[in-house]
C-alpha cells in the first residue's frame, strides 16, 4: 500500500594546541590568516566532530565571534542515500550574512545529505574563524576552572575555553557531560537506504512527493532528491529509499554492529552478505510498487546499499562545566520523526544565543552552557520519546 506523506526524511586563533613526542611537547598558538569582516575575538571553542551538527555549530560560534577548532574523524562517505529537509535561508540563520552568494547556497527542500554537508564545509572552510582539522580522533575530554581540552589518538592536545561534543550517536564527549549515561541504545531495527538515478530506471512515471510505502518487514519512505546538477525535473532527478527492517537482527549482531545493547557500526555495501542482497531484491519485487521497485533493484544490483542500525537516545543533561552536546550526541531521535537536522539547527541557534548573552572567559562559559541546556533539554527530550513507540512497535514486529 502506498500513501503519499509529508514526513521529513530521514578561525586560527587563540586556541591551544600541545603536541607530544615522547618527552618533547610544543605549544602552538595559530594566528588569523584572513578578515572575513567578523566582530572581536570573544573566546575559544573545540567542536569535536565536523558532521552537520559540528558544522552548523561552528558556524554560529564564529558569529558571535568564538574562534573555533573544528576536529573532524572522518568524511563520512557512508552515508549514501541518506535525505534530509533543509529550511529556507539556512547559511544566513548560521552566519548572520544578510547576502549568500547563489553558488554558495543550499537550497530549501529534500536534499541528500553529502550535498547538505558540502555546503556547510564550503561555509566553514570560508570563515576564518574555524580551522578545521581532518583525521582527527578525540579519545577523551576534561576541564578545569580554567578552560577545558581534548586528548587525540596521536597524542596531541587541544585547549579552549570550552568543548561541544558534535561527535555522533556514539560520542565520546558524551561520557563527560553524562557518565551515568553514556551510550544510546539500539531500537531494534536497520534501515536500509540508497540512491538511484531516475535516468537509469525504466519507471513509466515518477513520484511528486515523498511516498510511505508497507511492507511485511517494515515501513518504507521513499522520496525523490536533485540530480547532481540540481536539477528538479522528473526522470532526471534522483530517488532517495530508507527501507526500515526489524527483521534481521540476528545479522546485525553477528557482524558485529550491535554489541548488547549498543550500535557499533552501520554495514557498508561490501559488508552486506551476498544471501542479504537476494532477499532484499526479491523482497522489493513482491512488495513495492514501480518506482521505488525498481530504485531498490537498481542499488541491490550495483551493490550500493547502506544498512544503519538505529539508536536512540534521551537525554537528561547536554552540559557539564565548560563541556556541552549537540545534535546526535546530545540526542538521538529514529529518522521516522523527520526532524533530527532540525533539532541540530535549533541546537546551534540556542548555544549561540547562550554564548551571546553571557561569553565563554572565565566563569562565563558554565553559565553560558547552563543556559544552552535549559534552552534545548526539554525538546530534545520530548522528540525522541515521540518516536520511541514507532520504533517499540516496529521492533515487535508490528509496524505503527
Amino acid at each position: 500500500m502506498t500513501r503519499r506523506d509529508t514526513r521529513r526524511p530521514p578561525g586560527h586563533g587563540a586556541i591551544s594546541m600541545t603536541t607530544r613526542r615522547g618527552e618533547n611537547s610544543l605549544s602552538t598558538k595559530p594566528t588569523l590568516a584572513r578578515n572575513d569582516g567578523h566582530a572581536e575575538t570573544t573566546g575559544s571553542a573545540i567542536v569535536v566532530g565536523a558532521s552537520l551538527a559540528g558544522l552548523m555549530s561552528a558556524l554560529t560560534l564564529a558569529r558571535t565571534g568564538v574562534e573555533v577548532t573544528l576536529l573532524e574523524r572522518s568524511d563520512d562517505s557512508g552515508r549514501t542515500g541518506a535525505a534530509l529537509h533543509v529550511e529556507h535561508d539556512l547559511l544566513n540563520r548560521l552566519t548572520g550574512r544578510t547576502r549568500i552568494n547563489r553558488r554558495d547556497a543550499i537550497p530549501a527542500g529534500l536534499q541528500t545529505w553529502h550535498s547538505v554537508h558540502d555546503g556547510l564545509r564550503a561555509a566553514a572552510r570560508a570563515d576564518s574563524r574555524i580551522r578545521l582539522l581532518p583525521n582527527t580522533i578525540v579519545d577523551a575530554a576534561a576541564q578545569n576552572h580554567n578552560d577545558a581540552w581534548v586528548t587525540t589518538r596521536d597524542g596531541r592536545k587541544f585547549h579552549a575555553d570550552i568543548v561541544i561534543g558534535a561527535d555522533g550517536h556514539r560520542s565520546t564527549i558524551r561520557r563527560h557531560v553524562a557518565p551515568d549515561k553514556p551510550h544510546s541504545e539500539f531500537a531494534g531495527y536497520v534501515i536500509w537506504i540508497g540512491i538511484a538515478q531516475e535516468s537509469e530506471l525504466r519507471a513509466r512515471s515518477w513520484p511528486d512527493g515523498v511516498d510511505f510505502l508497507s511492507s511485511t518487514n517494515g515501513p518504507l519512505l521513499g522520496y525523490p532528491l536533485p540530480a547532481k546538477d540540481g536539477t528538479l525535473t522528473p526522470g532526471r532527478r534522483q530517488l532517495g529509499f530508507a527501507w526500515y527492517d526489524a527483521t534481521r537482527n540476528t545479522l546485525l549482531r553477528k557482524s558485529g554492529a550491535i554489541d548488547g545493547s549498543v550500535v557499533q557500526h552501520s554495514l557498508t555495501a561490501d559488508q552486506i552478505p551476498e544471501e542479504i542482497y537476494r532477499e532484499l531484491g526479491a523482497e522489493a519485487r513482491a512488495e513495492f510498487p514501480s518506482p521505488w521497485r525498481d530504485a531498490i533493484l537498481d542499488c541491490v544490483n550495483r551493490r550500493a546499499v547502506i544498512g544503519t542500525p538505529i539508536s536512540e537516545y534521551v537525554p537528561n543533561n547536554l552540559a557539564n562545566g565548560r563541556i556541552a552536546l549537540v545534535g546526535d550526541a546530545a540526542h538521538v531521535p529514529t529518522p521516522m520523526t523527520g526532524s533530527g537536522f532540525s533539532a541540530s539547527l535549533h541546537d546551534a541557534e540556542a548555544l549561540a544565543k547562550a554564548i551571546t548573552a553571557h561569553g565563554v572567559k572565565g566563569p562565563a562559559a558554565k553559565l553560558a552552557l547552563a543556559t544552552y541546556e535549559r534552552t534545548r533539554l526539554t525538546d530534545a527530550r520530548r522528540l525522541v520519546q515521540s518516536g520511541q513507540q514507532f520504533s517499540r512497535s516496529l521492533a515487535r514486529g508490528v509496524a505503527a
